[in-house]
């Protein structure tokens, strides 16, 4: 047979898939894959269980249910003073994931250039290379993952269509602060470029940090396209409910790749996303208090275990670096190992870089488990390795 696409056959499956599937082999806690081990909001779940016997399963409309785009401009008003029109600026799609593709796909031609932060989500540099662009990635480096601003202007260029960019950051944990997003906002501005901004994690964020949208910074409400995900504000990952707030010159664009790849996603999940978007401020303050405290306990008992746990301000997810262990292998063969002789799953950080020299020394262990699933793995750790 004649062979397939060269590109998508050079890709392996993704780690997530790889690690996860191991963990299931060995019986393994798994702190890999970023999912809750519980269900979200048990109202949340009923509005969707009730949308579904309502007689209105058949296509909706391709942009998004009107409930939930209104829901998500008011959520922008509320929360980060953005005014939003709903009809003409929000955008649903049937996850982040789509929802990154559709807006890349609303800008990038060919040949154009696309800047990219590692360490980064493992579906940006794919998409990218698919659509005919060229990443230009700048790097941040553990253990503070400071924004090296002389590299990052280097990469904008005349080529430069966009940036595309995850705050609050995963794996690492990175909110970005109001300086660099000024100077970020200031390359775009210079460049004549666009923004993406993968913000799932927006509600997600400690110890005081704020996260705020690039969107809002001056002369960038037209140029950026914010991407949103009820997955991860209401604990319900496999939902696939994500949007788009973008200027109204922008959303026409998403939307017609939006209509090319998923057209719309079902019903019931929009309706009871729109109603999950409406709960009152208690709501996300207490999902925010209540991961940071399972965040606290998890960097605790890693430290225990001999870990130097790297400080997190938002997400899912820690980074440690194992070295202090003194263990003889690269961070896949130690995920491998803690999964196999363990019985606890970790992602290799390796995985979250492109360009060649990542750092191979660091895992990321996921928090968003019951706090007993979290003592067990800090437990089978400690007896490993004899902490």
């Amino acid at each position: 047979m004649r062979g397939a696409n060269s590109y998508l056959g050079s890709i392996g499956t993704t780690i997530f898939t790889v690690m996860s599937a191991l963990a299931v082999e060995h019986r393994s806690i798994n702190l890999g894959q970023g999912f809750p081990d519980t269900e979200g909001p048990r109202d949340i779940v009923q509005a969707a269980a009730d949308a579904l016997m309502d007689g209105r399963n058949q296509y909706p409309p391709m942009p998004g249910l009107p409930e939930l785009r209104q829901a998500v401009a008011a959520a922008n008003r509320r929360f980060y003073g953005l005014d939003v029109d709903w009809a003409r600026e929000v955008t649903v799609t049937s996850g982040a994931t789509e929802a990154i593709t559709a807006c890349l796909m609303a800008v990038i031609d060919p040949g154009d250039e696309v800047v990219l932060i590692e360490p980064l989500y493992d579906t940006y540099v794919p998409v990218v290379r698919m659509l005919g662009a060229i990443p230009r990635i700048v790097r941040l480096t553990p253990p503070h993952w400071d924004l090296p601003r002389d590299q990052l202007a280097a990469a904008f260029g005349p080529k430069t269509k966009a940036i595309l960019f995850n705050s609050p950051m995963n794996p690492c944990g990175k909110v970005f602060t109001m300086e660099e997003l000024a100077f970020i906002a200031g390359l775009v501005a210079q460049w004549d470029s666009y923004a993406i901004c993968d913000e799932v994690y927006e509600h997600l964020v400690f110890d005081g940090a704020r996260h705020i949208p690039l969107m809002t910074l001056p002369g960038l409400r037209e140029r950026t396209m914010r991407i949103g995900s009820a997955g991860k504000t209401f604990s319900l990952t496999g939902w696939k409910v994500g949007y788009v707030t973008a200027g109204a010159a922008l959303t026409p664009l998403v939307q017609k790749a939006h209509q090319n790849l998923t057209f719309t996603t079902a019903p019931n999940l929009q309706r009871a996303v729109a109603a999950g978007l409406s709960r009152d401020d208690a709501y996300f303050a207490s999902l925010a208090t209540s991961l940071q405290a399972r965040r606290d306990q998890l960097a605790a008992g890693l430290a225990k275990v001999g870990l130097s746990v790297l400080p997190t301000a938002g997400t899912y997810f820690i980074t440690t670096d194992f070295a202090p262990l003194g263990f003889d292998g690269d961070d896949v063969v130690f995920c491998r190992h803690i999964t196999e002789a363990a019985g606890v799953t970790a992602i290799p950080v390796s995985a979250f870089y492109d360009e060649p020299g990542a750092p191979r020394h660091y895992a990321r262990f996921a928090f968003c488990k019951r706090p007993e699933i979290l003592e067990e793995a800090i437990a089978r750790l400690k007896r490993h390795f004899g902490g």
